[in-house]
């Protein structure tokens, strides 16, 4: 830690350690079996760099950005939700049910990153668990915590169930900055104080981590030096003509 971040709801030591455990989930680099784990389509890498007017060498970088991007949107989850493991007052991260409790408060919530990543199904069954919750304790409120939500909000949550609309006072949708109101209660605005620090934080912890780099290139040089051919050779090397490709 190199800087004093005087955020007030959670200490320097905490953030600094929690951005540090994200840091040391994001994936910084692929090997060329992690690479080609589903079958990269050189055809469809082929189309993209000549529309794009892309190299295939930039065209394979961006298709490994793609690939690391789809697990580093886990560990974002990652980071919301377990931030709120150093909040005390009674907040947990429990290992599985709900995302994050107080049982002391009788609060249970469900954490999203987006408000468009759950589908109608996803939806109604998410509220019927917070159903079940709210009628088997009756002091229980249940929210649905959305990073990116449509809009700042903390209200009753309205869903189609069976053809029927159902909302119960309970059962909540909240933003993110709301329900940091509600944890980090007597601080002000500390959704908004986390996102101006993050940068410099995210600085000082880089700075002390090694980058894990990408060994495609050099992997595919193992069948080729013309990285197109390698391309081509990695998915087709068995078929009819491709040994002489």
């Amino acid at each position: 830690m190199k800087q004093k971040y005087d955020l007030g709801f959670i200490s320097d030591e905490n953030i600094y350690t929690h951005v540090a455990e994200t840091v040391e989930l994001y994936s910084t680099g692929l090997d060329l079996k992690s690479f080609n784990k589903n079958i990269v389509d050189p055809i469809k890498l082929t189309f993209d760099s000549k529309i794009y007017g892309k190299t295939i060498k930039e065209i394979i970088t961006a298709e490994c950005v793609r690939q690391m991007d789809k697990s580093n949107n886990n560990h974002i989850g990652y980071f919301h939700q377990n931030l709120f493991k150093y909040a005390g007052n009674g907040w947990e991260v429990p290992n599985e049910g709900f995302d994050v409790i107080n049982n002391d408060k009788h609060l249970f919530i469900e954490m999203k990153n987006k408000h468009n990543t759950m589908n109608s199904a996803s939806s109604q069954k998410t509220y019927m668990k917070m159903q079940d919750k709210i009628l088997h304790d009756g002091q229980a409120t249940c929210m649905l915590v959305e990073v990116i939500a449509k809009k700042s909000q903390n209200e009753v949550w309205n869903i189609k169930l069976d053809k029927e609309q159902y909302s119960n006072d309970r059962i909540r949708r909240v933003s993110i900055d709301k329900f940091y109101d509600i944890v980090f209660e007597g601080y002000s605005q500390t959704f908004c104080k986390l996102c101006k620090k993050l940068p410099d934080i995210l600085d000082d912890v880089v700075k002390e981590k090694s980058k894990t780099m990408s060994t495609v290139f050099d992997e595919l040089n193992n069948f080729s030096p013309d990285i197109f051919k390698s391309l081509y050779l990695l998915a087709f090397k068995t078929y009819d003509g491709f040994d002489q490709f």
